[in-house]
């Protein structure tokens, strides 16, 4: 198990006043197979594409190479995306309630 650092403590400018709704709604979420693996298909996404809504899931540049030419292949923390999920799952439960209150 991988933990990180979120004592408040370490943090300042902390804001609960963001739309998560929105920003999860521009997320692309992929059906594919990974080369040379034609059998197995998985769910998830293209790096350099969340890397422009959530950059802090996602480590290395797009399309970067090295030195010989050769991809440096970007990763995804999708842990870090959880955030953004729980936030959204809120907005659209406030909404629901208010919709069943009218």
């Amino acid at each position: 198990m991988t933990y990180i650092y979120s004592d408040y403590r370490l943090k300042e400018n902390v804001s609960y006043s963001f739309d998560g709704t929105s920003r999860l709604k521009q997320l692309k979420p992929a059906r594919f197979n990974y080369i040379g693996k034609a059998d197995t298909t998985i769910d998830g996404f293209l790096a350099h594409e969340v890397q422009s809504v959530v950059p802090e899931s996602v480590n290395g540049k797009h399309n970067e190479v090295d030195g010989k030419g050769n991809p440096i292949h970007q990763l995804m923390d999708y842990g870090s995306l959880v955030p953004l999920l729980v936030k959204t799952i809120q907005e659209l439960e406030a909404r629901i309630s208010a919709l069943e209150k009218t």
